[in-house]
């Protein structure tokens, strides 16, 4: 049986501060619900989940975390201009030079859609893991960056 380690412990290895007081997770803020929209948000989701103890290392609290709706893409959703498709790739516009920026949260993201991303300067392709999927997927891009 492997040991799990503390909520102190894991939010130090996640760069995270758990609170100690009781109720983390479930304060004025964030109100522990599935999806979390904003920054404050997904940190309240880290101290529920850390307050919980079940999260040994940084890959478990991101599996948590996306099973939570968390994805990492909330902290760039203010970077994104638009999303779009042709029915084959999907192609999200961004602010100038904040393209890698946004692919890396895609990435990061782990949607079972995406195959993978190419950025330039303001522009990111988007290859859908199937082929067709494209424009469920891009409707479901602009859900998650709220364009």
């Amino acid at each position: 049986m492997a040991a799990r380690a503390s909520s102190g412990s894991a939010a130090r290895a996640a760069g995270v501060r758990a609170r100690s007081t009781p109720g983390a997770g479930g304060g004025a803020r964030g109100g522990g619900g599935a999806r979390t929209g904003s920054g404050g948000g997904r940190r309240d989701a880290i101290r529920e989940i850390l307050a919980r103890g079940t999260v040994a290392t940084q890959d478990d609290l991101q599996r948590q975390l996306a099973a939570r709706g968390a994805l990492p893409l909330d902290p760039v959703r203010v970077l994104v201009d638009s999303v779009r498709t042709n029915g084959t790739l999907v192609v999200v516009r961004t602010k100038a030079s904040a393209a890698s920026t946004v692919a890396r949260a895609i990435d990061d993201a782990g949607l079972p859609d995406v195959l993978g991303s190419l950025a330039g300067d303001d522009t990111v392709f988007i290859a859908p893991a199937r082929s067709r999927a494209a424009p469920a997927l891009a409707r479901r891009l602009r859900r998650l960056f709220g364009v």
